[in-house]
């Protein structure tokens, strides 16, 4: 197991990660890696990120980085637990650019309704984080979670009523 990654070594990584590609892309961090670039952890047990498009090279860069800056690094968003928001390309927020590669925080409110879902303290407590930095409002929220309740079928794992109540007690908690 390799060791936390914090603000300066997810840093490291994209910069050599751009430099590395042999071609333009698009990578989406989630998780513990907006959280310790926003501000709000120091840091993470792994970088969760998303290459769309992927950039020639992103696979055999991510190998040998991962040992060379001591990183863990999973290849996880939130569209793989809950169903693709609709815009979410778009209220992506840009980090930085190196060589070809544009970084960018997924959209928050993908990551936000996927943390509800969970529903761990952690994940609970990021949720909480982006509301207070404005990442997420409450009735957006709430509007995106019913574009997106009839497709939850197609994730049997999910309860919907579990997953509606969350978000339902949340967006309460936000705007009282």
């Amino acid at each position: 197991m390799r060791s936390e990654t914090n603000r300066q070594k997810l840093q490291d990584f994209m910069r050599e990660l751009g430099r590395r590609v042999q071609s333009p892309g698009r990578i989406f961090i989630t998780g513990g890696g907006t959280a310790i670039l926003v501000g709000w952890r120091e840091m993470t047990i792994d970088i969760d990120l998303k290459a769309d498009p992927e950039p020639v090279g992103f696979f055999e860069a991510i190998a040998v980085l991962k040992d060379e800056l001591d990183v863990n690094v999973e290849l996880a968003a939130p569209d793989d637990f809950i169903p693709v928001l609709p815009g979410w390309q778009e209220r992506s927020l840009f980090v930085t650019r190196h060589g070809e590669v544009d970084f960018f925080h997924m959209d928050p409110y993908s990551q936000a309704l996927s943390k509800l879902e969970r529903g761990h303290a952690r994940d609970l407590s990021d949720v909480a984080a982006m509301a207070s930095r404005h990442l997420i409002e409450p009735a957006k929220l709430r509007q995106l979670f019913v574009e997106i309740e009839p497709a939850l079928m197609r994730y049997p794992a999910i309860d919907p009523g579990a997953f509606r109540r969350a978000v339902e007690s949340f967006c309460a908690r936000q705007s009282a």
